[in-house]
């Protein structure tokens, strides 16, 4: 028995996020009906173009652990929050008030996929 308890932890480096946000490709629609914004944005990041900035591999097993850290991360939540935010008022036409949002995250081979669904209500009218 060790009188040792060792402990091995994972987590993102403080660049991680601004690199894989850097790589995104935003892809959003949505529209103001009956006076609620519905629409949803997809965020889509190929990992395996941040290879000239990582020394990690970029396969599907670091994607699938990116994805396990990302959700858990508050500063890549707020930062797809704040990216989908901007993708809707650009949609409305405007400033929108109450909000919400739901995020969810999935893998394939080496891309991120980053889906949020956004509904909320607008809080000035769209200029004609």
């Amino acid at each position: 028995m060790s009188l040792f308890h060792r402990e091995i932890r994972t987590s993102l480096s403080s660049a991680a996020v601004e690199i894989l946000l850097g790589q995104a490709q935003v892809l959003s629609e949505g529209q103001v009906d009956f006076g609620l914004y519905c629409g949803s944005t997809m965020i889509t990041i190929d990992c395996s173009k941040a290879g000239i900035w990582v020394s990690d591999p970029c396969d599907s097993t670091t994607v699938r652990q990116l994805a396990d850290l990302l959700l858990a991360d508050d500063r890549f939540r707020a930062s797809a929050r704040e990216l989908g935010m901007r993708e809707a008022q650009r949609l409305a036409g405007g400033s929108l008030g109450t909000t919400q949002i739901e995020m969810s995250l999935r893998t394939s081979e080496t891309n991120l996929h980053v889906d949020l669904d956004i509904e909320a209500t607008p809080t000035q009218a769209r200029a004609s």
